[in-house]
This record gives C-alpha cells, sequence and structure tokens, in this order.
C-alpha cells in the first residue's frame, strides 16, 4: 500500500497540493493547446492564400511561356532553361512557438539574375522568368507554413492527450484521494472526541 495514503495529516497536505498543482498543469496545458490552435489556424489561412496566389501566377507562367515558345522557338527557350543555375541559396532557421519548433525558410532573391541576353530575346521570356521565380517564392513560403502546421498538428494532440490525462485520470485521482483521506481524519477525530467524553465521563463518576 501507499504510504502517501494512509490518513495523516502530512498526506492530507500533499495530496492537496498535488490536486492544486494537477488544476494548475491542467489550467496551462489549456491554455497552450488554444494558442496553439490559434496559431495553427492563422498558419492554414495564410497557406490557403498563398495557394490561391500559386495557382493564380502558374498560370500567368505558363501562359507567357507559350507566348515566348511561339515568338522565339522552343528549342531556342530550351537551351536558356538548361542555363538556370540550381537554386541553394536556401537556408532554414527555427522559432519556437510555446515548444514546438517552426521552421523559417530564407533564400536569397538576388540570386534571379536573368541567364540570357535580353537583346536575343522577347518580353514574353522575361514575364515568364518573373512569374515562375514568383512561384518558386511562394512555394517556399507555402512549404514553410504546412510544415509549421504539421509541427503544431502533432503539438496540439499531445498537448490535449496530457490535458485529457490531468483532466479524467488524475484530478479526479487526487479529488478523491483527498476526501477520503479528510473523511477518515474526521471519523478518527469523532472517535477521539467520543473517547476523551467517556473518560471525563468515567473521572466524575468515580
Amino acid at each position: 500500500m501507499d504510504p502517501n495514503t494512509f490518513p495523516t495529516k502530512g498526506n492530507l497536505i500533499l495530496a492537496k497540493n498535488s490536486l492544486a498543482l494537477s488544476r494548475q498543469g491542467f489550467e496551462l496545458m489549456d491554455k497552450k493547446r488554444n494558442i496553439l490552435i490559434r496559431e495553427m489556424m492563422e498558419l492554414i489561412d495564410q497557406a490557403k492564400d498563398i495557394q490561391t496566389q500559386i495557382d493564380q501566377t502558374f498560370r500567368t507562367a505558363y501562359a507567357a511561356l507559350q507566348k515566348a515558345n511561339m515568338e522565339i522557338g522552343i528549342a531556342f527557350v530550351q537551351q536558356i532553361a538548361y542555363t538556370v543555375p540550381v537554386e541553394d541559396s536556401i537556408r532554414i532557421k527555427t522559432r519556437s512557438v510555446m515548444g514546438t519548433e517552426i521552421p523559417l525558410v530564407e533564400y536569397d532573391a538576388r540570386s534571379n539574375v536573368p541567364t540570357y541576353a535580353y537583346y536575343s530575346t522577347k518580353m514574353s521570356l522575361d514575364q515568364a522568368k518573373a512569374a515562375f521565380e514568383r512561384v518558386k517564392e511562394l512555394s517556399i513560403r507555402l512549404s514553410m507554413i504546412e510544415n509549421a502546421a504539421i509541427r503544431l498538428a502533432a503539438n496540439i494532440k499531445k498537448t490535449q492527450k496530457r490535458a485529457n490525462a490531468l483532466k479524467n485520470i488524475t484530478i479526479p485521482k487526487y479529488e478523491a484521494l483527498t476526501k477520503e483521506i479528510q473523511n477518515a481524519l474526521e471519523e478518527k477525530e469523532r472517535e477521539e472526541f467520543t473517547r476523551l467524553k467517556v473518560i471525563k465521563r468515567m473521572k466524575m463518576s468515580s
């Protein structure tokens, strides 16, 4: 048997302290969960907005590319495409939101200089390049937001699980223990009081 469940005043104080800590822990977990949910909902709204922008920019980019293919030829556009360098300026950092590591993706937009001569191309190619660069920038932002939302969702689930354990298991356990010890101590006090009355009566009658 757990000695902390014996009906003593010391154990009653311990049980009350544990109950208070459990209730405080539940409140903190609940607040954390609400903050994380609010943060995640904001990210979801941002992701929807960026996805809409990507769809619109893709349409603009492909229309401009199609026009460039017709004006300067598909073969020439392909040659220019091979000169585009691989994107290697992306850097990933993190920030913390209530203990959740959120990725921060950065990249060097200055590296987007044209790799072809303006005199040998048409404006449609410049428009296509600018639109595809915009798609790249938006895709980087979208990947960052979606990754952050996934991490927040995992933390929300974990926080909810802990809050439920406190609410449904730990708090009721210490509430029952506190009540049980209190009742036992009160019963002991009543017995002691009755015993003292009997002793007093016996002394008076002797």
